[in-house]
Formats: structure tokens, sequence, C-alpha cells
């Protein structure tokens, strides 16, 4: 991943934050809804490269993805981000484009052994089948392990079972040596009110809480679990809200973070957007019982900025944006206006293949 082929953000400190480009595959302002606007920063547009340049922290922290809920679009694909440190890539779930955003954001996925799934809504896992059983085909030989709530063992032994086929033809074929099964596991973690380690490596350590993306008339209905992360490594320390909405235990695991990477939603653009889908045949089954989840399950950008300033977080990144990309995009001001009622520190609008 050489920075003489991509845009990459190396200025935190300064406020500019740019998307990644390559060759094949530039974006331009329009594509993205406003290139990740900054407040405080590039004025809400991009910065074009101006201003002072921080050291190279080591740590790149890629978005794949940023569209909120399961509505894929040409302007945003489904929540994905992927960290790189030190060479090695670990990935915060794995929605519906992640695929094409890690060869975009040119990451080898043979280097992929960790995965972080904050909660198993289609939208945060879909790719990960393909991705599994690519590593298999394209010969990874060291384990991969996915990291989620409850039900993400059971996830990997869908994909497994998805891929079950091509591994077969393929095992007498191809004369291949190694099983899927024996490549492939996943952990399914506690969901605790405090924050618990996870994982820990040379690189980072990761710990998790339950976030409140399911009400507890939900939890009483059933085991699923909804999940926030904070990944420290040796320069930064950084927390992935997933979907939730205010919730205090995640505010506790992102005390003095250096980057909250948070959901955020513009609910009155969201609810236009939503009763143009339904008048096209969206959600048809129970529209209503749609949308009381979508305001009541996620984070308006309000509540995004009450998160960010009560955990003293120095730069607040919103992604899995609502509406994000349908209806045409939303303007960065839009959200950057909403969160800074409510949080008086940096703001930045992810886009797909921004680096920060």
């Amino acid at each position: 991943m050489g920075a003489t082929r991509r845009s990459v953000l190396k200025v935190l400190a300064a406020g500019v934050f740019l998307p990644a480009c390559s060759s094949s595959s530039p974006r331009s302002s329009s594509e993205t809804g406003g290139n990740g606007g900054a407040a405080g920063g590039g004025g809400g547009g991009m910065a074009g490269g101006s201003g002072p340049v921080a050291a190279d922290t080591g740590d790149q922290l890629i978005f794949l993805g940023t569209q909120g809920g399961p509505r894929f679009t040409l302007m945003r694909g489904e929540t994905a981000c992927a960290m790189v440190i030190n060479g090695q890539t670990y990935m915060i779930d794995c929605g519906y484009g992640a695929l094409r955003g890690l060869l975009q954001a040119q990451l080898d996925i043979l280097k992929i052994g960790q995965f972080f799934l904050t909660h198993l809504h289609v939208d945060h896992t879909a790719d990960l089948a393909a991705i599994l059983g690519l590593q298999w085909t394209q010969g990874r030989k060291d384990p991969t392990t996915v990291y989620g709530p409850y039900g993400t063992d059971d996830l990997v032994t869908g994909a497994l079972a998805f891929n079950a086929a091509d591994a077969r033809i393929r095992t007498v074929d191809e004369m291949r040596t190694l099983s899927p099964q024996s490549l492939f596991s996943g952990v399914a973690g506690a969901a605790t009110d405090t924050p618990t380690k996870v994982y820990e490596d040379a690189n980072i350590v990761v710990t998790s809480v339950q976030n409140t993306h399911y009400s507890d008339a939900v939890k009483a209905a059933i085991s699923d679990r909804s999940l926030s992360y904070r990944v420290e490594s040796a320069n930064r320390k950084i927390v992935f809200s997933g979907d939730t909405a205010y919730s205090d235990a995640l505010v506790q695991l992102a005390q003095g973070a250096d980057i909250l990477v948070c959901e955020a939603m513009d609910v009155v653009a969201t609810r236009a957007s939503f009763d143009a889908q339904v008048a096209m045949g969206a959600y048809a089954d129970n529209p209503e019982g749609v949308w009381n989840h979508i305001v009541g399950a996620h984070s308006p950008c309000a509540d995004a900025g009450r998160m960010a300033a009560a955990a003293n977080v120095k730069t607040l990144v919103l992604y899995h944006l609502v509406p994000g990309g349908l209806n045409g995009g939303e303007p960065d001001s839009n959200y950057i206006d909403q969160v800074t009622e409510t949080f008086s520190g940096k703001v930045v609008v992810a886009a797909d293949q921004m680096i920060i």
C-alpha cells in the first residue's frame, strides 16, 4: 500500500482529511458528497492538502464503506473499515462492498487475519463469506478468526457452508491440501457493560462493550447483542461505535480516545428518504416498524456529538451515514452543522476510501 500510489491522510493534527484515490478509480468531490468535510479544518470540503503535515504515525484507518443501513449505493458502500498497523490489516465490520473496497485500497486479502464484527446485521457482514472464500482459493495458510457478539461462530459456520461446494470441487480438481474448516473460525464474545479485552497481539489491543443498538425488549426476546470496539496501537486509540443509540457504555469505552468513529443520522433527511423508498415499494411488510427501529436504535447527529463530548475525544469521524448516499447524497455540512451543536472538537464526515 504505497503512499506514492494513493493520497494518504497524514494531517490529523491540521484537520485536513482526504479520500484515497488510485489511478484506476478516482473519486471526485461530487461522487463522495463532499469528500469528507472537516469542521474546523477543511471547511466542509476537500482541503486540498494545505497546512502543516503531521508525522506519519505508522497506522492507517481506511474507510471501505460508509453508508448506513442495509442499502448499498454507488456513492457509498455498506459499513466496513480496515486498520493497517505495521503491515497487518485488521477489519472492523464487513458490509456489502467491503471486498471491492479492499481491492480499491490495494489491500491484500491474504494478509487479513482478524475480523471484528460489531453486530450481525447483513449490512455489516455481507461480504464476509466472499472474503473468506477468496482467502482459501487464493492460498492463505494462516488461520483467520472472526470476533463478534453472540452468533458469530454460527455466522462463520454458515460462510463455510456457503463456500462448501466450491471447496469440495477444488479439493479434488486442484488437489488442495488445506480445508477451509482448518483455517476459519468464529469467536462469539461476551457482551459486557464495562470494557472487556477481546483480542491482543504485538500491534493492537482490542476491547469492547455492549452498546444500545438493541432495546431491552429485543434483548429479552433474543440472545443477539451489539458491540462497540476500542482499538489501541502504540500510536493511537480509535473507537468504533458500530450501530447504537446514545450509549453510556460507549462513552466509557471512548474516554480520551484520539478518534471516535461514530454513526450519524440526519433524522429529517432520513425520514424524507424513507418515505420515498416506501413509495417505491420498500419495507412493504411493516414500514412503521422499520422506521421505529431506525429512529430508536441509531444515533442522530446531535447524539454522536454528545457522546464525543462526554468521552472527551480529540476527533469525531462520522460514518454509517444515514441517509448517506440515498436520494443523491447528503451534503457533509448537514451532518457537521448538527454535530457541532453538541461537540466543539474536530468533526470529519467519512467517505469511502478516506484514509486517516
